[in-house]
């Protein structure tokens, strides 16, 4: 199944540059996911004692040296290093079976370094190793006292990352309609979402069931601790958020200085996500909208009118495929992680108005991480087998068929696409999901910075205040930014650069609720 409406939560300068996705009490043991903690099994100790842990793993040294390229992303140049990190495959047998992690660094630039700063920009499935070198520049204050790391967490690249489905299969899997209108289209829609988790499962083999969020927050430890690093300190955007978040509750004694921007709502569910999603990118493209001198609520019905004409005739293209009404929406959602972005939205949306869908499929193709020889890369994969094990519910087609006129109603252009995703994103998957919503309460953590942005598209802005909640008092700290796009460090504002450079470099804290305009 062609990843359609679950988009992917990552950030939008690194969106663009690799183009070019939940809480409770106080205590692991105590979630509201029926009593489950996101943590299981012997290394689950919230102080995130290393003491269980064979020497084998936490004395490991990383073989830093060159960095090698991959079918999907070039070598770095310059004085990257990268290494690989092994983790058990299974955290409630330590002493058991390994897995490698693909690790990538470069080191601090000035004379007076902090440590390792660790990046995540989100999918989940996105890679760090890829995407950190293109990343360096925005980040560029910040790399004088850090060395800059990331990783590709389990599951993801090239740390066993997993491939669910060839690219002819993904290809030919594009004419599958995501809003079904007939029994025959329904069948067709599931058929191909059971279909594409069993080839996950297939490929993945017995990492199907070690992939969660809550896995790779782990693995972030001993990373941290391989890498010499007394705290964690970690800058996490979009679903790098929710990571975040899951390893402050499990570590809070660990956490040095984290920042969280473009944050995932961690009180939302399956459902929730989704109408969280809907609302973001309708507030977005009416902004947008506005933005051209339209009316929104007469710009998102003509928008709405030409999907309509799209579900029932696809648009020619100049690459001989055609324009389908999925490809289209997922082509309009592209430029709305970044305000740069909208002028090819203007362009794209113009021609499909006159009959051509070149433009519109080469930003579908640019989010679904196609190249121009038709190969696709594995993000889509990755994203799927990390959520579907993370996430407890699987709404049924009834009771996604009840919700839908609330989704449309909350948006014309993106409602029923995210409505029918909730049941076909993980229906019929071969493993269960672990909780409802991830548990981030971190009592006795150091303060997190928490980075809102009110035009989000991808993490509505709602998502900031409620992970600080959840963080608990004095922990979570909200800085809000009035602006654009997905993701507020790097985007324009001086203001906000500033706030978190100076948290992150001299740990200066900033008022709770400041607002950068």
């Amino acid at each position: 199944m062609v990843r359609v409406a679950r988009w992917t939560a990552v950030g939008a300068a690194a969106a663009l540059l690799v183009a070019g996705c939940s809480s409770g009490s106080s205590s692991p043991e105590d979630s509201r996911s029926g009593g489950r903690s996101p943590g299981t099994g012997s290394a689950s100790a919230p102080s995130g004692s290393a003491a269980e842990l064979p020497s084998s793993l936490t004395s490991q040294k990383l073989g830093w040296g060159r960095c090698r390229g991959t079918a999907d992303s070039p070598a770095p140049g310059g004085d990257w290093q990268c290494a690989t990190l092994k983790v058990p495959l299974d955290w409630s047998k330590p002493g058991g079976e390994t897995i490698g992690l693909a690790l990538i660094r470069e080191k601090a630039r000035g004379g007076d370094r902090i440590g390792s700063l660790l990046f995540n920009f989100g999918g989940p499935g996105g890679s760090g190793v890829a995407t950190m070198p293109a990343y360096a520049s925005l980040v560029s204050s910040l790399h004088e006292r850090y060395d800059l790391v990331s990783w590709d967490p389990r599951g993801v690249a090239a740390s066993h990352g997993v491939r669910c489905r060839s690219d002819d299969g993904i290809q030919a899997a594009e004419s599958i309609d995501a809003t079904p209108d007939t029994p025959a289209e329904e069948a067709a829609y599931l058929k191909d979402a059971a279909d594409f988790g069993k080839g996950c499962e297939k490929a993945a083999g017995k990492l199907m069931a070690h992939v969660s969020t809550t896995d790779t927050a782990r693995d972030m430890d001993l990373m941290r601790q391989v890498l010499g690093d007394d705290k964690m300190h970690y800058f996490g955007i979009s679903y790098g958020t929710e990571l975040g978040g899951v390893y402050a509750h499990l570590f809070p004694g660990r956490v040095g200085r984290l920042v969280l921007d473009a944050v995932v709502d961690p009180s939302a569910d399956t459902v929730g996500h989704a109408e969280n999603q809907a609302r973001g990118f309708q507030r977005a493209l009416e902004d947008y909208l506005k933005s051209t001198g339209q009316d929104p609520d007469r710009g998102s019905r003509r928008i709405a009118a030409l999907l309509k004409r799209l579900d029932a005739e696809p648009l020619p293209t100049s690459s001989g495929r055609k324009l389908t009404q999925t490809l289209a929406v997922t082509g309009i959602v592209l430029p709305l992680y970044s305000q740069d972005s909208w002028p090819s939205l203007t362009s794209a949306l113009k021609a499909a108005d006159e009959g051509d869908g070149s433009e519109l499929l080469a930003l579908a193709d640019g989010y679904n991480d196609r190249d121009g020889s038709g190969h696709y890369g594995t993000t889509t994969h990755s994203q799927r087998v990390i959520s579907c094990l993370d996430d407890k519910q699987r709404p049924t087609v009834a009771e996604t068929k009840k919700r839908l006129p609330e989704f449309e109603k909350i948006s014309p252009v993106f409602g029923s696409f995210l409505g029918w995703d909730t049941a076909g994103w993980c229906h019929d998957w071969p493993v269960p999901g672990q909780y409802d919503t991830p548990e981030v309460s971190a009592p006795g953590s150091a303060p997190i910075l928490v980075v809102g942005n009110t035009g989000d598209p991808a993490t509505p802005y709602e998502g900031a205040r409620r992970m600080a909640q959840e963080l608990g008092k004095g922990v979570g700290v909200v800085l809000t930014w009035k602006g654009e796009g997905h993701g507020a460090y790097g985007s324009g504002s001086g203001c906000v650069d500033s706030t978190i450079d100076a948290y992150l470099l001299k740990g200066a804290v900033p008022q709770d609720g400041k607002v950068c305009s």
